[in-house]
């Protein structure tokens, strides 16, 4: 288990890295498909199941079809891109430095988190899950589906056209 989080770990460090420095868009796009992927391992070895599926589905899925469609929509060359200047360039290392510090300061001072239930070998499947969903968070279930499809009704009224 152990080993196969460091090598988690590594190909998510790696596929990372290979999306910052890389040129090309639609290779970057799939590292981050497989920093995604290494992610829902991580998911499964948290005893996540449920977590790791849906993560595959819409964030590999979903929002990854998404990104390449617009990449591939906007066709980036590199005739149309401007140079940024030097002073850009360094504004950004130093606004990016100052962002990492801030999140370092910020998970040394964090505080204990006790959870609500104890730790069951069953907490991260999917039967428990829907236990939960639809015991305790019912009605908030419920009003989010309720907003999903006014906000599709809307979407289909918007790009209906005028007859």
């Amino acid at each position: 288990m152990v080993f196969l989080f460091y090598m988690l770990s590594a190909i998510m460090i790696i596929s990372a890295l290979l999306i910052v420095f890389n040129k090309n868009p639609v290779n970057s796009v799939i590292y981050l498909i497989v920093c995604f992927i290494a992610m829902a391992g991580h998911y499964i070895l948290l005893n996540a199941q449920f977590l790791a599926v849906v993560h595959i589905i819409v964030y590999t899925g979903a929002i990854m079809v998404l990104f390449l469609f617009v990449i591939m929509l906007l066709n980036l060359n590199k005739a149309i891109i401007p140079h940024k200047s030097r002073a850009t360039r360094i504004s950004a290392v130093i606004t990016g430095g100052i962002f990492f510090l801030v999140l370092l300061a910020a998970t040394r001072q964090t505080i204990e988190i006790h959870p609500r239930y104890p730790f069951t070998s069953d907490i991260g499947l999917v039967k428990e899950v829907g236990k939960t969903l639809f015991h305790e968070f019912l009605l908030p279930f419920e009003m989010s589906s309720a907003l999903f499809i006014s906000a599709m009704v809307g979407a289909i009224m918007f790009g209906k056209k005028d007859v």
